[in-house]
């Protein structure tokens, strides 16, 4: 028997607010699947919840599933995204939620994957079981807005990241910038390191500042390493560079011109380097089909650092989805020093970038300007 979509009540909110908190849980490790918690509610208590942990294992449905056991009969099963119907990594969610006697599903936002979009819903339904679709869709959508872009336009969520002095400068003109913000800035832009698929900055960053590019915590690099990304049209990156001499332990790419000769790739042997022989325009690597490239690798969510340079050409391209600019109480002045955003710029107030969703707070003794693009 096919049942119609019932009245969003309150609890299903509430629920679904657990739901969210469940799943972030699992951020910086599910990529490029989505993140997904899943509660089980029988008779107004929360029997059992899950949520997706790492990429390969059991999705938050199956998780939340197997804890409950027979307790999951004539329950409802909370979820901030479709279930998923068709075969990856692991086997389909329907196959699991069908036989566990669950009588409802009540589910955040329908899938963007093509492959699945609506298909589980359908056969939920056509099974009797009764599924309301749509609950805190906005906070949903927000959550896995990296799947989301990944899904239907091919490219990964870009976020720009700045650190700056209030003058708007990222070092001094000697080129002195560590350090511009404070440490607990430093250590929350580790934490969105770590929770990124990827790290990018260009060669002249590279040169000029020797980065590591790792997240790390209280100085100690994490488990898990986000892959670093290179733009390095000439490839100038030095063999001894701090990225090169830690490719083993944490992931590098080099994003570089088709004419790099093979024998100057050679010399960088036997570090485990991935090069990506690239499109060039103007001296530089064309970012639309690097990113492109870079999201049929799965890298679904891509954190930018720098430099001013390359933050330009990602907004004169439109390719930054939001933005973590932090400002520093300080002044360094100087024309000849490096501002946050170079580039040509536009010629007129009406071409300027604009933000929408802008949140200000403070952390430490600096500020956090966070926003999305229009």
């Amino acid at each position: 028997m096919l049942r119609k979509q019932r009245t969003t009540h309150p609890k299903d909110e509430f629920y679904l607010k657990r739901v969210l908190s469940l799943a972030e849980r699992g951020r910086g490790k599910t990529a490029p699947n989505p993140l997904v918690g899943a509660l089980i509610v029988k008779k107004g208590r929360i029997v059992s919840e899950g949520f997706h942990q790492k990429l390969g294992l059991p999705h938050a449905e199956v998780m939340a599933l197997r804890r409950a056991g027979d307790r999951a009969k004539g329950g409802t099963l909370y979820v901030n995204l479709e279930p998923c119907c068709h075969v990856g990594r692991t086997p389909p969610c329907t196959e699991a939620i069908l036989p566990s006697g669950i009588r409802e599903v009540v589910i955040g936002m329908k899938d963007p994957n093509p492959l699945n979009s609506g298909r589980g819903i359908r056969i939920l339904r056509s099974h009797g079981i009764r599924v309301n679709v749509g609950v805190l869709k906005k906070e949903c959508e927000e959550l896995n807005a990296p799947f989301i872009k990944t899904m239907t336009r091919h490219l990964p969520y870009v976020t720009v990241k700045v650190a700056q002095s209030l003058d708007g400068k990222i070092a001094t003109f000697t080129g002195a910038s560590h350090w511009i913000t404070g440490e607990t800035t430093r250590r929350l832009v580790h934490a969105e390191r770590a929770h990124s698929d990827a790290i990018l900055v260009g060669v002249n960053t590279v040169l000029k500042d020797d980065p590591l590019l790792t997240a790390r915590q209280y100085g100690k690099p994490l488990l898990y390493q986000p892959t670093r990304i290179i733009l390095d049209r000439y490839l100038r990156t030095p063999r001894n560079s701090r990225l090169i001499q830690s490719s083993f332990s944490a992931p590098l790419i080099l994003a570089i011109g088709k004419d790099v000769p093979e024998k100057r790739l050679l010399s960088y042997h036997p570090y485990p380097i991935v090069f990506l022989r690239m499109e060039t325009e103007g001296g530089k690597v064309k970012l639309s089909p690097l990113l492109k490239t870079l999201a049929e690798m799965e890298i679904t969510h891509l954190l930018v650092e720098g430099g001013g340079t390359v933050i330009a050409d990602f907004f004169e391209h439109r390719l930054v989805d939001r933005i973590l600019w932090f400002i520093a109480p300080k002044l360094i002045g100087g024309k000849e020093a490096p501002t946050s955003f170079e580039g040509k710029g536009f010629p007129k107030l009406s071409q300027a970038i604009s933000f929408k969703k802008v949140k200000v707070r403070k952390v430490g003794e600096d500020l956090l300007i966070e926003g999305t693009l229009h």
